[in-house]
This record gives structure tokens, C-alpha cells and sequence, in this order.
């Protein structure tokens, strides 16, 4: 038996092993290349929205149309819910706080509060500034008692002065539900003030506008 013929399945798997190990080396290689030159997005297309109570309401709901509408690669992050519940419930109720939408998200951001405290209070005051003092643009019904009427030149200072003053005066001080605000805001209410202002924050946390 020649030493070809006698070693020959030693042969055999020495080839074998070199052409496995260079078409691992060649897929590595490969898949290498499809990571650098494909990158993982920085958004991803969701379906729904986290609101601060932990509901999630779908894209549609936020938006007030069907989620069946809503074109695939619409790349929207969990942080856009907010303004988008704000300008819906805005536009619900016809206020003319609505080109104020993104603003109101804004601030409640740079205070540091849920942005549905401004809505709230205002839906409960004043109907969103539908009812309001005549030019006040006092939408919340604070600094108006019988020594006279807090009046602003426009909303966009009156949205500022409300934050602060949110911040300063209730959040700043522990008052931090409707019910403890209240007794501040509103003391001689029966509840009524405080359930109201629950009853609007609901609406919004649920997605159901």
C-alpha cells in the first residue's frame, strides 16, 4: 500500500477543514460588511404610545384617525405622544390655545411638570379660554378675584406666567393632584373643581379624543 493510498482519509479531512474554515472567514467577512453599511435607525416604527400613567394608546387614537391609515416607515418616537394629545384635545374642544400646542408641551417640559395640568386646569375654568374675562387672556382663573382681574397681552405670555407660576406656587410645595390642588386653587369647592380636573386628564391619558 503506497503512503498516498494508506493516509489518503487524513488527506481527505485536511481539505475539507481548510475549505470550511475559509467559508467561515468569507460569511464573517460578509455579514462585517452588511452591519457597517447598514445601520440600525435611530427611531422605530412603533404602533402605540406610552402616556405618564403607563396607558398606551395607539397612533391612530392620538391622532383621531384609523391605525389601518397610517403609512408604514412613519418613524414617530414614544416622546412625540405629548404634543400630539395636546394638539388633539385642543382641537376637540375648538380652543384658541390650538397654535399654542407645541408651546404648552414645551414648558411643561422646562418646568418639569405632566404637560395635561395646563389643559386641565383650563378646560375646568374656563372651557379652554372660551369663557374667560374680556381681554385677559386669563385662561385659568387665577389672580382674578374681587381686587380686580390678572390680564395678560396674549397667550403666549399668559402660557408662560401660568407655568411659572404652576411650578412655583403648587408643584414646588408637594400639591401635585387635582385633589390636593384644590383645596389651594379652589377651597371652597365640594369636589367638584378637583373631579373635573381629573375628568379632563383622563381624557387625555387614555388617547380617547
Amino acid at each position: 500500500m503506497s503512503f498516498i493510498e494508506k493516509y489518503r482519509i487524513y488527506f481527505q479531512w485536511f481539505f475539507v477543514s481548510i475549505i470550511a474554515v475559509s467559508l467561515t472567514t468569507v460569511l464573517f467577512v460578509e455579514v462585517l460588511w452588511w452591519t457597517k453599511n447598514n445601520p440600525k435607525p435611530d427611531k422605530l416604527i412603533i404602533s402605540g404610545f406610552q402616556t405618564n400613567e403607563g396607558k398606551v394608546v395607539s397612533m391612530g387614537q392620538v391622532l383621531g384617525i384609523s391605525d389601518s391609515a397610517i403609512k408604514i416607515g412613519d418613524a414617530v418616537t414614544g416622546d412625540d405622544a405629548r404634543p400630539l394629545i395636546i394638539e388633539k384635545f385642543l382641537k376637540k374642544y375648538n380652543s384658541p390655545l390650538l397654535p399654542y400646542s407645541r408651546m404648552i408641551f414645551d414648558l411643561s417640559q422646562t418646568y418639569g411638570f405632566d404637560y395635561y395640568w395646563i389643559l386641565a386646569i383650563g378646560m375646568q375654568e374656563s372651557g379652554l379660554c372660551k369663557n374667560i374675562p374680556e381681554n385677559s387672556y386669563n385662561c385659568w382663573g387665577y389672580g382674578i378675584n374681587s381686587a380686580g382681574t390678572l390680564r395678560f397681552p396674549n397667550y403666549e405670555v399668559a402660557l408662560k406666567s401660568y407655568a411659572e407660576y404652576l411650578k412655583r406656587q403648587y408643584f414646588d410645595k408637594g400639591l401635585n393632584t387635582p385633589e390636593l390642588i384644590m383645596k389651594k386653587y379652589c377651597p371652597h369647592s365640594n369636589g367638584s373643581w378637583a373631579y373635573g380636573v381629573q375628568h379632563f386628564i383622563d381624557e387625555m391619558e387614555s388617547g380617547k379624543m
